[in-house]
C-alpha cells in the first residue's frame, strides 16, 4: 500500500476514535447533569413539601366542618293496588258469558294490597347545634316516612319534625341531642369564580368524603323555579352528596349541594349548590311555621337584551321588565303596566328577573314599598303593597327514590302543577297534569320532542291526578311508557318513551 494511502487511513481510525470518545465524554456528562437536575428537584421538592400550604389548608377545613356534616336516611312505604282480573270489563258488559258465547275463567281471587319498603339516601349539615336544626334538600327527605340523622360520630337519631320547600328545594330537620356540633353559613354572594371549595357529604354511601374543586360558575338556572340560581362547581358530586355542604376556604357553608349535569348518570365535572343566602331566607321561614309565605307582584318579569333595551329607549339591560299583569293582582292595583321597566325595589338594585322575584319573594306580605321603573324613556317611582303568595310545606306523601327512578329510567324530571303555576306558565288554570322540569339530551324523550316546560296529562291513556302516580307507572315500567303530552299554545299529542338504557 502506498505511503500516502496509509496516511489518509491512519487519519480516518483516528478521528473515528475520537468521535467515539467524545460522545463518551458528552453521555457522561449529560448523565452527571442529569443526576444534578434530579437531586435539585428532588432537594427543592422537599423544601416545598414541608410548606405545602394549600394540602394543610383543605386539611384544617375538612377537620373544622367534618363533625357538622350528616347522613340522612329516609325510608318511605308504598302500598301497591292488587291487580284487578283481566275479564272483569268483560263480565261488567257481558256477565259470565264472553261475547262469543263461551263461558268465561272463573274470577281469580284478588290478592290484598302490597307494601313496598323503599330507602333513601342523603346528606345534610347541621346549622344550629343548640336547637338541632339540620339542613338539606327537599328531595331527599320529601315523601318519607321515616327519616334517620347519622351524625359523624355514629350516633343516630330519628326527625322530630320535617319542613321542606319545594320551590327552592331546601329541608330542616329538627333532632334533639347534646353535644352536637355546628358549621356556620356564609355570604355565597361574596364567592367568586375560581374560588377553592370543598365538597363534603356521603356519595353512595360512603360518609365523611370530602372532594375538591373551584367554583365554575355563579347564577346557574336549571329546572323550572323561579326562585332558583346555582353556585356551579366541578368538585366532584354523586348520588348521597344532595344535602350536604359546599365549603369556602374559611369553613363556612357557602351551599347546598343539590343536583349535577351528566350524561353517565355519576360526577363530570358539573355540579350544582344552592346559594347559602338563599338557604338562610328559607330556613328562618321554615323553622318559623309549617307554611312558607312569600311577597306576591302578579307580573310576568323578564330580562332585556342590549338590543330590545335600545328599541325600547331603556336605560341599559340591567333591570327586569314588565311582560305581562296579573288582573286584580298587587302590580295592577299600584299601577304598574307592561313595558315598565322595574330597576330598584325596596331600595334594592334590581339587575334581572331572578333578581325581582327574590326580593319581592323576601318582602313581607302587607308591606308598602317603593319601586323604581322607567316609562317611556323617564323615571318614575310607585308605592306597591305586596301581596300574599303562601303554600303549606311539603308533606310526607312521596317517594324519593322515586323521582331518581324517573329521572335514571326515562331522563326525566318532574314537578306537580298546581294552578297558580299553570297559569303562570302560559296554561289553564283548570289543567291537570305534571310539569316537565328537565330532559335528559340522551333519552328517548329527548329524541321524541320532550322539552323542558311541557305537561304529562295522561299515562297508559289514564288522566293524570297527581305527581306520585306519574313516578310510579316510571319506576315500574320495564320496557316503556305511553304518555299524553301537552305544550303551551294548547297542541298536544301520545308518544310511547322507551327507557334510556333500552
Amino acid at each position: 500500500m502506498a505511503a500516502g494511502n496509509r496516511s489518509i487511513w491512519k487519519f480516518v481510525v483516528m478521528g473515528l476514535v475520537a468521535a467515539v470518545l467524545l460522545q463518551f465524554a458528552a453521555e457522561r456528562i449529560s448523565c452527571a447533569a442529569g443526576e444534578d437536575q434530579s437531586s435539585a428537584a428532588r432537594e427543592k421538592l422537599a423544601q416545598i413539601s414541608g410548606q405545602d400550604q394549600l394540602s394543610e389548608l383543605f386539611n384544617t377545613v375538612a377537620s373544622a366542618v367534618m363533625p357538622a356534616v350528616v347522613e340522612i336516611r329516609v325510608v318511605a312505604y308504598q302500598r301497591r293496588p292488587a291487580q284487578p282480573d283481566p275479564y272483569d270489563l268483560f263480565r261488567h258488559f257481558f256477565g259470565d258469558d264472553d261475547p262469543f258465547g263461551r263461558g268465561l275463567p272463573r274470577r281469580r281471587q284478588q290478592a290484598p294490597p302490597v307494601e313496598r319498603r323503599v330507602e333513601g339516601l342523603g346528606s345534610g349539615v347541621i346549622i344550629d347545634a343548640e336547637a338541632g336544626y339540620v339542613l338539606t334538600n327537599a328531595h331527599v327527605v320529601d315523601g318519607a316516612q321515616e327519616v334517620e340523622v347519622v351524625l359523624s360520630d355514629g350516633r343516630k337519631f330519628e326527625a322530630q319534625w320535617v319542613r321542606s320547600d319545594p320551590f327552592t328545594d331546601l329541608a330542616v330537620v329538627k333532632i334533639t341531642t347534646d353535644g352536637l356540633v355546628e358549621a356556620p353559613l356564609g355570604d355565597s354572594d361574596l364567592v367568586k369564580v375560581g374560588h377553592w371549595v370543598l365538597a363534603i357529604g356521603s356519595p353512595r354511601g360512603l360518609d365523611q368524603t370530602v372532594t375538591a374543586g373551584i367554583i365554575s360558575a355563579k347564577g346557574r338556572k336549571t329546572g323550572s323555579s323561579p326562585y332558583q340560581r346555582f353556585l356551579q362547581t366541578d368538585a366532584a358530586i354523586n348520588r348521597g352528596n344532595s344535602g350536604g355542604p359546599l365549603v369556602n376556604m374559611r369553613g363556612e357553608v357557602i351551599g347546598i349541594n343539590s343536583a349535577i349535569s351528566s350524561y353517565s348518570g355519576g360526577n363530570e365535572g358539573i355540579g350544582f349548590a344552592i346559594p347559602s343566602n338563599l338557604a338562610k331566607e328559607v330556613l328562618a321561614k321554615l323553622i318559623e311555621s309549617e307554611t312558607i309565605v312569600r311577597g306576591y307582584l302578579g307580573i310576568l318579569p323578564q330580562d332585556v337584551e342590549a338590543s330590545l333595551a335600545e328599541s325600547l329607549e331603556l336605560p341599559g339591560t340591567k333591570g327586569c321588565l314588565v311582560a305581562q299583569v296579573v288582573p286584580d293582582s298587587p302590580a295592577e292595583k299600584a299601577g304598574l303596566q307592561v313595558g315598565d321597566f322595574i330597576v330598584e325595589i325596596a331600595g334594592k338594585k334590581i339587575t334581572s328577573e331572578y333578581e325581582l322575584r327574590r326580593v319581592v319573594a323576601a318582602i313581607d306580605p302587607d308591606s308598602k314599598v317603593k319601586f323604581e321603573l322607567y316609562r317611556n324613556g323617564k323615571k318614575k317611582k310607585l308605592d306597591v303593597k305586596i301581596g300574599t303568595k303562601s303554600g303549606p310545606v311539603a308533606g310526607k306523601t312521596k317517594s324519593p327514590e322515586r323521582a331518581v327512578k324517573a329521572w335514571e329510567g326515562f331522563g326525566l324530571k318532574l314537578q306537580s302543577l298546581p294552578p297558580e303555576m299553570a297559569e303562570r306558565l302560559g296554561y289553564p288554570k283548570t289543567l291537570n297534569g305534571v310539569l316537565i322540569m328537565a330532559v335528559d339530551n340522551h333519552s328517548d324523550a329527548y329524541r321524541q320532542g320532550i322539552r323542558h316546560g311541557m305537561v304529562i296529562t295522561h299515562v297508559r291513556n289514564i288522566p293524570v291526578t297527581g305527581l306520585d302516580e306519574v313516578l310510579e307507572a316510571m319506576s315500574e315500567a320495564d320496557s316503556g311508557l305511553s304518555l299524553r303530552i301537552v305544550q303551551r299554545g294548547g297542541s298536544s299529542r301520545y308518544l310511547f318513551i322507551k327507557p334510556m338504557d333500552k
